[in-house]
């Protein structure tokens, strides 16, 4: 993948690189179809494209990931499915992809040693000549909720709440049950369970006993540990249905039950004005996973599209007066049901190609989002729609108005908007076929009908103009929730200035330094991360680079060398023989070695002869390195 010139502009977006693949004489790769991507929170993005080779006139379906820091370093993998892949997804770590295909196979991918550029193939499951259109992995319980009207308190745990949630399945003493969940175009649900032996517990069910064709479906979670499956057969004129699917394991066997929830019509298939204008559903997707009670859908024709937002609330049904006097307790206490009701509806569009949904867990609550409204801050409270004429939209979440806008290089601009003089192109135009956002909404990918992918950066405020505080202070806000959740951050970094990375480096580590002892212990490798990312955005602060990478280097040595010294008494409440050294070599300055060792226990401090000789090296260089330092110190000290 080769890196192409930029193009395109508007507010709000803008583009930041484009990767196309190399010509080559006897093969040459084609976007499949459907074609899907995804979006890790290790910035790793993975997305399929099919391989034709001319030759043998034969189609490999290949899924490539590259790294979006560095997107002319592609790692593509032939994945062996023998049909085109339907769905790539990843789990809550990054470090492990789910793909499937229409023929059902569904293969796990497992990166080995923390390598993007190695990958195996270790378990997976099928569902035999059954298509998959839907696929997750089960939810691990972890929820976290983003509280924007929070973002200036010094307590990490206030700016990012733990939210109740369940894990979908548990092991013993409450561990999440990892695996994954998938539905088929037949109507079937099929849930694969990962043991911690390697095992691996399939069961297959159907949705409903009057099994239908499902076209489109997605998944989502509910916080009682339930799964959400939403289904439609693509007619505009069928209902939306939805499916609770509850997991278990009986006598080390998987069981699947199902219950059939409230459905739904499409408002657009009611209304005098549009009935039978669209008559596919194209898109059904939950506006997050851990989100079951909020839908997004959008109708299509030829050349048009509507998008509706629909929720699913509990309301109380009216009783008749002759109920309530037969059986005053009914009277007293209304029954209540779950119904959806329509949030909002765009007007008439272009027709959609591709949707992205948010995946920053930001709180709705009123006060979140007004605070969000007065301070500009939008990253998780838009989604992405791209159409057919190349452009893309972000529009809000709940009330679909537009957010910001990009002209790709062959959609129609508006009259007043300035356009760039382009050459005419023949054919079918050019739009994004799949689309994904970043971990905290200021990046957007997209591969298109060509199979190339383009990168847009997107504004935290959507192109309205802040003062230099208030920006920072939103850049801030998400470069600590990457430091509390240990995503990477390098969509945040393409928003960063030269001229802020000064304050920047300051604020966060002030905000680091106002948190608890423990937990600044356990973010302590990430800051130091974070800042030499930083620092590499400025020509005034490069040169601290080297030192931030070098503390790390040392810090993981220290941790090493402290891993390998064990108390003398297993169960000793005490600190560990590494961390009492440190202790007392911050306490004691006296250079004499066996005043210092008269306050330890020598025998924790005694490892064996093989250990030794593995690490004499190491051992080696941090004496030379401490030597070195402590040579060079003299010349570190400012004259007076």
């Amino acid at each position: 993948a080769v890196p192409c010139p930029l193009r395109g502009r508007a507010g709000g977006m803008d583009l930041a690189y484009v990767c196309e693949w190399e010509k080559k004489p006897k093969s040459n790769h084609c976007p499949s179809i459907p074609l899907v991507c995804a979006w890790s929170c290790r910035n790793l993005i993975a997305f399929t494209t099919d391989l034709r080779n001319e030759e043998e006139k034969d189609l490999t379906h290949m899924v490539h990931i590259i790294d979006t820091e560095h997107p002319w370093d592609v790692y593509s993998v032939n994945s062996g499915h023998t049909e085109v892949i339907t769905c790539l997804e990843w789990d809550q770590s990054g470090s492990r992809l789910l793909s499937a295909d229409a023929d059902g196979h569904i293969k796990c991918w497992s990166m080995t040693d923390h390598l993007a550029n190695s990958w195996e193939n270790t378990v997976g499951s099928v569902v035999e000549g059954d298509p998959v259109v839907a696929l997750s992995w089960l939810h691990n319980g972890v929820k976290l909720a983003l509280h924007v009207e929070k973002s200036g308190a010094s307590n990490f745990g206030e700016k990012f709440s733990r939210v109740k949630f369940s894990p979908s399945l548990t092991l013993f003493g409450g561990k999440p049950m990892e695996g994954w969940i998938a539905v088929t175009i037949s109507g079937l649900v099929t849930v694969s369970l990962l043991k911690p032996n390697g095992q691996v517990l399939t069961a297959t069910e159907s949705l409903c006993r009057l099994r239908c064709r499902v076209a489109l479906a997605d998944v989502a979670f509910t916080g009682g540990g339930n799964i959400v499956v939403a289904t439609s057969d693509g007619s505009s004129t069928s209902p939306v249905q939805f499916y609770k699917v509850c997991v278990s394991v009986v006598n080390e066997k998987c069981k699947i039950d199902t219950e059939i929830l409230p459905s739904l019509f499409m408002r657009c298939t009611t209304d005098p004005a549009r009935k039978d204008k669209y008559p596919a559903i194209t898109h059904l997707k939950f506006l997050a996973r851990d989100m079951s009670e909020q839908v997004l859908l959008c109708a299509s024709n030829q050349n048009n599209s509507i998008v509706e937002c629909w929720s699913l609330r509990k309301e109380g049904l009216p009783v008749n007066n002759i109920f309530q006097q037969i059986s005053p307790v009914v009277g007293d206490k209304q029954p209540m049901i779950l119904k959806w009701r329509i949030l909002s509806a765009t007007n008439d569009l272009d027709r959609v190609s591709a949707v992205a949904l948010p995946k920053l867990p930001i709180s709705l609550t009123n006060t979140d989002l007004k605070v969000a409204n007065d301070t500009k801050f939008f990253p998780g409270l838009g989604l992405a729609l791209a159409f057919h004429d190349g452009s893309v939209h972000i529009v809000h979440r709940l009330s679909l108005q537009m957010m910001a806008v990009f002209y790709g290089s062959s959609s129609q601009r508006p009259v007043d908007e300035p356009a760039l003089k382009r050459p005419r192109t023949a054919g079918p135009l050019v739009h994004f076929k799949a689309m994904q956002l970043s971990w905290t909404s200021l990046a957007l990918a997209g591969v298109d009908s060509h199979g190339k992918l383009s990168m847009l950066r997107i504004s935290p405020s959507m192109g309205h103009v802040l003062d230099m505080n208030m920006s920072l202070r939103h850049l801030l806000f998400l470069l600590e929730y990457c430091m509390v959740t240990g995503y990477d951050w390098w969509d945040i970094l393409l928003h960063v200035q030269p001229s802020m990375v000064q304050n920047l480096v300051e604020k966060l580590h002030e905000e680091y330094m106002r948190q608890n002892a423990a937990l600044q212990q356990v973010l302590s490798t990430r800051i130091v991360a974070m800042k030499a990312s930083l620092c590499k955005l400025s020509s005034s602060t490069i040169a601290r680079v080297c030192d931030y990478h070098a503390k790390l280097f040392l810090i993981a040595i220290s941790c090493t060398l402290k891993s390998l010294l064990r108390p003398h008494f297993l169960n000793t409440p005490d600190k560990s023989p590494g961390d009492r050294l440190t202790e007392i070599c911050s306490k004691i300055t006296d250079v004499d070695i066996d005043k210092v060792m008269i306050n330890l226990k020598t025998e924790e401090f005694v490892l064996e002869m093989t250990t030794l000789q593995s690490l004499q090296q190491l051992i080696q260089w941090v004496g030379d390195f401490v030597l070195y330092l402590l040579a060079s110190l003299p010349n570190q000290v400012r004259p007076g």
